[in-house]
């Protein structure tokens, strides 16, 4: 994918199909990631979105409803799991029943016993840290006004781009360094992805409704469509029984699917719809991908921004933040130009340009549950170890290619870190 770019263990922005195999490395620590969006036919107006918005997030309500319980619902049930609780809003569980939620693994597997700790389901409805926010966006280009309902210039989106909350991390190192051929083992292995996913569902639904609530919307009726999809997990291919498709922050892009691929704060995000395109393993970027480490955010961006410039984008959004070093970590410098990166998906024949979504207000809160450091220490040593396990010489190379349009495009090497006795069809 165009926005390929280092990650923990293994590139993010990568597709892999296997052979009547699964890597659950391919999926990476935060399975379930993904975006969900809604339109807002009607908000608060403009100049009162910072002000609400930024009441609401500051510190949120808890839960009304047992953690232990939260998380069993959205495990098995997802959005609609979760909002069936006796507790929860009626008019979160109206919108929830009125969207349809896909859910393309089947059905959830038991929850295993390490999981069952009150802290995920404490967590339900928080976006976590990263390169993870909420945001209320303005409609700007439309090229498909009709593909989803009430889509038309200037009118409010309100997305989550959020996981499964550390129990993506648990996953990954309940199944790590583990090829799974066995038809058993890899039913166990997608069930439990499954729950995942359904949990990260869940957390986006919550999220959202959150901010819709802020801005006024929060109401079926002040609704229209509602996008989710998930770019962190795999999937059986539609084209050959026997292969799975691993996405790692890529994005599913079937034909006549509608899919997003992320900007940053200071450059738009696009609705796109999938061509299909099988030599790209019907998938698209999720987003622009990093250009500069986290580590150097600071040092690169310095002496080019005033403190006070951080919290402001060029297209007069506002930042919301409580966390300096994300501040740095996530400007829109930090990441390719967005254009660039949708140019190629269109001219490779990926996908089709159906919106731009210009941010106004961006929420990057996280926002610490009872267990968070526990949960940070056990996140920063599965990633240690990944990185232990795949050094380069055995791991990834990357090296610039162009598109057919002259784009520049990076391509990844699976050589090294895939099982050679593991018969790959294709990264993308």
């Amino acid at each position: 994918m165009p926005d390929l770019h280092p990650g923990p263990g293994i590139p993010i922005g990568m597709v892999t199909a296997c052979v009547a195999r699964v890597h659950p490395t391919l999926v990476g620590a935060d399975a379930g990631c993904g975006v969900t969006a809604v339109i807002a036919r009607k908000t608060v107006p403009r100049a009162k979105l910072l002000r609400r918005i930024d009441s609401a997030t500051a510190a949120p309500e808890a839960l009304p409803i047992d953690h232990l319980e939260a998380l069993e619902a959205a495990w098995h049930g997802g959005p609609r799991g979760l909002a069936a609780v006796a507790g929860m809003s009626d008019e979160w569980r109206a919108w929830v029943d009125s969207v349809q939620w896909g859910e393309p693994l089947g059905p959830s597997g038991p929850l295993p016993e390490g999981f069952k700790e009150p802290r995920y389901g404490e967590s339900l409805g928080t976006t976590g840290g990263g390169n993870h926010f909420v945001e209320v966006a303005r409609v700007d280009q439309v090229i498909e006004p009709d593909a989803i309902a009430d889509l038309h210039r200037d009118v409010h989106v309100v997305l989550a781009h959020s996981g499964s909350r550390g129990l993506g991390s648990a996953l990954s190192l309940r199944w790590q360094d583990r090829t799974l051929h066995h038809r058993e083992e890899i039913a166990t292995y997608i069930g439990e992805l499954a729950g995942c996913c359904r949990f990260a569902q869940a957390n986006r639904a919550l999220s959202v409704w959150r901010l819709l609530q802020a801005v006024g919307a929060g109401r079926v009726d002040r609704l229209g469509g509602t996008l989710d999809l998930v770019h962190n997990d795999v999937r059986p291919s539609e084209h050959d029984a026997h292969t799975w498709v691993h996405r790692k922050g890529a994005a599913p892009a079937q034909a006549g699917e509608l899919t997003i691929t992320l900007g940053s704060r200071g450059n738009p995000s696009w609705i796109l719809r999938g061509r299909g395109d099988v030599g790209h393993l019907c998938s698209v970027a999720h987003g622009a991908g990093r250009k500069i480490a986290r580590s150097e955010a600071r040092a690169r961006l310095s002496h080019r921004y005033r403190k006070a410039d951080l919290t402001q984008t060029p297209h007069g959004g506002r930042v919301l933040c409580d966390r300096p070093e994300l501040l740095w970590e996530e400007h829109q410098d930090v990441y390719k130009p967005i254009e660039p990166v949708i140019a190629a998906l269109v001219q490779a024949g990926a996908a089709s340009r159906v919106a731009s979504l210009i941010p106004l207000v961006t929420v990057k809160r996280w926002h610490r549950t009872s267990s968070t450091k526990a949960q940070h220490q056990r996140r920063s040593f599965a990633s240690a170890q990944a990185e232990a396990r795949w050094k380069p010489g055995a791991s990834w190379q990357c090296w610039p290619t162009r598109c057919t349009n002259g784009s520049p495009l990076l391509v990844s090497s699976c050589a090294g870190w895939i099982d050679t006795a593991t018969p790959v069809h294709r990264v993308a």
